[in-house]
């Protein structure tokens, strides 16, 4: 079959098939770029290779803008642009230093609390009312996270304490990352998301990298390079499968990267996941499917709802979108 056809196949799918592609094809994605943070981060800092990382997502997209033009820079939401990319920058320098800390599969577990953090937020500081059967899984959640970590059950040094506090604060962070991106797909491209993130999260990663810079040699060229194109196709992948199908439906296939990771962890880094980790992480993914299912449920009896958390900040103008 010619890459025509396929691309015709593909596109002739519902929705709902085309937004699960995506969002498996983004987690694999995203355990690559994990992987390749890890690798780099034995020659450069990882706030250099945030910077790096952000600056080749920019170059790869300005191809876009000169075919396009320049208009498709313009938008009426550059304050939520901002508001988007300063949780990405600050949950971006929090996990490139979790990575270089912990076992991946460990660390990748951890940050899968994010939609734990952002149905609690949506609560607390947007609203959203919550029902307490949403309320215990998130609770369930949480406590697969306490599996993981096993607080005061084993020991661990200071370093490691430290990351899996690190990897619980990325998780919050991106769960605040993942509320401005769902809001933004409601009115902006994939495309010019993903530009826009590069610009400010550039911008924004430029200082903490200049603290810490040192010029990459050699290879480690070819290896940014990689890194922000995994990183650029990860994002317009996550893109896609948000304005292709309700996050409520959408969400659970990003649990792939779990596996996914964990698998890539044995054959790179020898890394083998214990009981615990194996255990919290089912507790993490069974929570976070019966939040998105019950979300999917409740959807289909109100009128016109916000997706769980993610859909909610929609705030544009001085109000909430309806």
């Amino acid at each position: 079959m010619s890459p025509k056809k396929i691309h015709a196949h593909f596109l002739a799918q519902p929705k709902t098939v085309t937004g699960a592609l995506w969002m498996i094809l983004a987690a694999c994605l995203l355990g690559m770029l994990s992987m390749l943070v890890r690798n780099i981060s034995g020659d450069l800092h990882p706030f250099e290779i945030a910077f790096f990382r952000n600056a080749a997502q920019l170059i790869l997209m300005l191809p876009w803008v000169v075919v396009a033009g320049l208009g498709v820079l313009k938008t009426g939401r550059s304050w939520a642009h901002i508001r988007r990319s300063a949780f990405g920058i600050c949950a971006m320098l929090t996990w490139f230093s979790v990575l270089t800390m912990m076992p991946i599969a460990e660390a990748t577990a951890i940050s899968f609390s994010a939609p734990l953090f952002t149905t609690a937020g949506a609560a607390l500081f947007l609203g959203e009312q919550v029902g307490l059967r949403r309320w215990l899984a998130t609770m369930a959640g949480f406590l697969g996270v306490m599996l993981i970590i096993r607080p005061g059950f084993h020991e661990v040094g200071a370093d490691m304490l430290t990351a899996q506090l690190l990897a619980l604060l990325a998780a919050a962070l991106i769960a605040g990352s993942m509320l401005s991106n769902k809001s933004l797909a409601r009115t902006e491209s994939p495309n010019a998301m993903v530009l826009w993130m590069g610009i400010y999260m550039s911008l924004f990663s430029i200082g903490p990298a200049l603290t810490v810079w040192t010029w990459p040699a050699g290879e480690v060229w070819l290896w940014l390079g990689a890194l922000g194109l995994v990183a650029t196709a990860a994002h317009l992948a996550i893109n896609r499968a948000f304005a292709a199908a309700d996050a409520s439906f959408i969400a659970p296939f990003g649990f792939v990267q779990i596996p996914f990771i964990a698998g890539v962890g044995y054959v790179a880094y020898s890394e083998a996941p214990d009981i615990w980790t194996w255990a919290g992480s089912a507790v993490i993914i069974a929570s976070g499917v019966y939040i998105a299912r019950r979300e999917a449920k409740i959807s289909k009896a109100v009128a016109a709802p916000p997706a769980p958390g993610i859909a909610a900040v929609a705030h544009e103008g001085g109000r909430e979108k309806p």
